[in-house]
């Protein structure tokens, strides 16, 4: 992770801002509360040795958002860290995202962590870009052969949300008092869904419905043929 080890935690986030000419108390504080941020309040004058591989690729994270980049940038940052933690830390760099509002370029050569965190994904071959586009359109929709080598093993349940594969709400149509939110993946839904007699309605930003869930829509997703390939995108919503 490149963290210094004769510097605590504190201090080598600190760093790069003292590198840039920031006064000390200002790069301490700004370290502060990047520790904060990152949950590892009480560690401030840790050494590295005395971290955990996950509080040190979070002591990683926090040192390169103390300098407050336009776009963050990150290679590869979970690839040394085992299943559990990296989990964890996929876990702690989605709340970020959401907290931040950056743009994010994330490097990584596990298409899973790649469909699970990416809003858009970009597959490179030879230094040239295959294909650009979003996670559901990459699986259902692969540009080139070398792309669906990627997609060919992937669900399609943890790609498609529940805007993906509504159907319109029909006339005087007797909807469930359950409701989805229209980006829920179908993985996290499908069994709520099933468990429901009537349409379970899709809602909106604002809560309104703007189309409906069905228990044979479902079941074409996770069991209809071709289940972890190509689906008929004609039948699913514009995303």
């Amino acid at each position: 992770f490149a963290l210094l080890p004769h510097k605590t935690v504190l201090e080598n986030i600190a760093f790069p801002l003292q590198m840039k000419g920031a006064d000390t108390q200002g790069s301490i504080q700004r370290a502060a509360s990047m520790i904060e941020l990152v949950g590892l309040g009480g560690r401030e004058n840790y050494f590295p040795r005395q971290l955990s591989g996950g509080q040190q690729q979070r002591v990683g994270i926090a040192r390169s958002l103390a300098v407050e980049p336009d776009i963050w940038f990150l290679d590869e940052p979970f690839s040394a860290l085992d299943p559990l933690i990296r989990k964890e830390m996929q876990d702690e760099f989605l709340r970020l995202q959401g907290m931040l509002n950056k743009t994010i370029l994330f490097v990584t050569h596990d298409f899973d962590e790649a469909l699970r965190l990416a809003d858009r994904i970009a597959i490179m071959k030879d230094g040239i870009i295959e294909q650009i586009d979003t996670p559901a359109n990459i699986v259902l929709s692969p540009s080139t052969e070398y792309v669906a080598r990627f997609t060919n093993d992937v669900p399609r349940e943890k790609v498609l949300n529940c805007q993906n594969i509504m159907e319109k709400i029909g006339d005087n149509v007797d909807l469930s008092d359950f409701r989805v939110r229209k980006d829920a993946l179908i993985e996290t839904v499908a069994e709520a869904v099933l468990n429901e007699s009537k349409p379970v309605p899709v809602v909106g930003d604002n809560n309104e419905i703007i189309g409906v869930l069905n228990n044979k829509t479902i079941i074409h997703t996770l069991f209809g043929k071709n289940s972890t390939g190509p689906l008929d995108t004609s039948q699913t919503t514009d995303k």
